[in-house]
């Protein structure tokens, strides 16, 4: 019988380049004697809805096109199935690509991974019923995506930097309740970013260091810094050589709960939750073709 493929679109990824993708990977995908299902929702709980519908049905592979955003749906439709994931990424960040080393700029060569057939398991972080590959950000960071979103110019990471900048003349520490894996710590800090892998917005390694394979999360506070230190220690992030910063404390747990008033989280480059939120590290949920 031919592997059956759930291929699903988001169109307006990457300044449309999802929606050029499609036709191209769709005809790889069949080429490759697949029976290849093409799903594209209205809107994302409509595209969520397609997704978890055939893979209850049983589906061997769903394939996402688009970006974290769109990754994100998926791993919340194939998280802790037999379904693999394949992902054809388009977007501007695309950091989950970056995690399992797949091709970036090229849609037919990451459809040929798929093809390929060869894949890889991992780790997921979990709140309730929601899951996550990337960062959860609860801080700065947090409020820097919630202003990003909002804008329409410009793209990429570009937007991210602008953003970062305008929150930084009025951002103040928070104060933060953590219970890591029990023990509870009250801290004052920029920011708490929950990590199931080491980066998020296109390439910021917050989390550096972490694992999609130890069975761990990373939880890294940024304590408070003055603001022109701040804006000197950004360009680390890329690089994750902020972690040698006196104000950077890092923890490996496999359960945390994190409070402080007010914050809208942001997971994938997502809106996740408001806090409190306790994320749990669930070992081996998620199966990619890498």
């Amino acid at each position: 019988m031919p592997r059956e493929i759930a291929l699903l679109t988001n169109p307006t990824a990457g300044k449309g380049r999802g929606a050029k993708a499609r036709a191209a990977v769709r005809d790889r995908l069949a080429g490759s004697g697949a029976h290849v299902r093409d799903l594209q929702g209205r809107d994302a709980d409509e595209a969520l809805d397609l997704a978890r519908g055939v893979v209850a049905q049983g589906t061997e592979a769903l394939v996402v096109i688009g970006g974290d955003g769109m990754v994100h749906l998926g791993v919340n439709a194939v998280a802790g199935t037999q379904t693999t994931l394949g992902i054809i990424p388009t977007g501007t960040g695309n950091d989950v690509a970056r995690y399992f080393d797949l091709p970036r700029k090229d849609p037919l060569a990451a459809a040929a991974r798929v093809v390929a057939g060869a894949t890889r398991t991992s780790d997921l972080a979990r709140s309730g019923t929601k899951y996550y590959t990337t960062v959860l950000c609860a801080g700065f960071d947090a409020v820097v995506n919630e202003r990003a979103n909002g804008m329409t110019w410009p793209r990429g990471q570009m937007r991210y930097n602008l953003a970062t900048v305008a929150e930084l003349r009025t951002f103040t520490p928070l104060h933060y309740t953590l219970d890591l894996d029990g023990a509870t710590r009250r801290v004052e800090a920029m920011m708490v970013s929950v990590g199931n892998g080491p980066s998020f917005g296109g390439g910021l390694r917050i989390t550096e260091g972490a694992s999609l394979e130890d069975g761990l999360l990373d939880v890294v506070i940024i304590k408070p810094m003055r603001r022109r230190e701040l804006v000197r220690t950004y360009p680390k992030l890329f690089k994750g050589t902020h972690v040698t910063h006196p104000q950077y404390e890092r923890h490996r747990v496999r359960q945390v709960t994190v409070a402080s008033p007010g914050i809208t989280t942001y997971a994938d480059g997502e809106r996740f939750g408001a806090l409190p939120l306790t994320v749990e590290c669930v070992p081996g949920a998620l199966t990619v073709y890498a």
